[in-house]
């Protein structure tokens, strides 16, 4: 990632004026905004979700798809020249970014490296709904749920 990525990123998220080079971070009493070039391209609301609203006004750029990458919860990447946001198509209009509170969103390797890190007890497979939905329980009941949503995989874990 690049400095003034980080730079931008630290302020717009700890909603702290800053200005560099094509980079701008804008605060107001209800909304800290992010501009590229003068394009406001996203928006961190002061609501109590802290709602995030992103756009790429119009310039589908590798600097624009950069920066958006930048925040949690966004991940865009471009095949045959559209782009995707979070695994489902996205033609760049303001669109909000949900998160889901209390539980770990995070890519298929990094929730697998999690699990053969962390999980104390062997899972197998006991169901699994179209790729959406997989559920494990050991010996004990001990489960662990994981939902895929939008290329990212949501888990928690619950104790019987």
């Amino acid at each position: 990632m690049r400095k003034i990525t980080e730079e931008t990123i630290n302020a717009f998220n700890n909603s702290l004026p800053f200005k560099k080079a094509n980079m701008e971070v804008e605060v107001l009493p209800n909304v800290t905004i992010m501009k590229l070039h003068g394009n406001s391209i996203a928006f961190r609301y002061n609501d109590p979700e802290r709602t995030l609203s992103i756009t790429n006004c119009g310039w589908q750029t590798n600097t624009t798809k950069e920066r958006l990458n930048a925040i949690d919860g966004v991940k865009i990447y471009q095949k045959s020249g559209q782009w995707f946001l979070n695994g489902k198509e996205w033609g760049g209009e303001l669109i909000d970014v949900h998160f889901i509170d209390q539980e770990y969103t995070m890519l298929q390797a990094d929730l697998l490296r999690y699990l053969k890190e962390n999980v104390a007890f062997s899972c197998e497979p006991l169901e699994h709904n179209q790729g959406w939905e997989i559920i494990y329980k050991n010996e004990d009941g001990c489960s662990l749920s994981i939902y895929n949503k939008n290329q990212s995989l949501t888990f928690k874990t619950l104790l019987a």
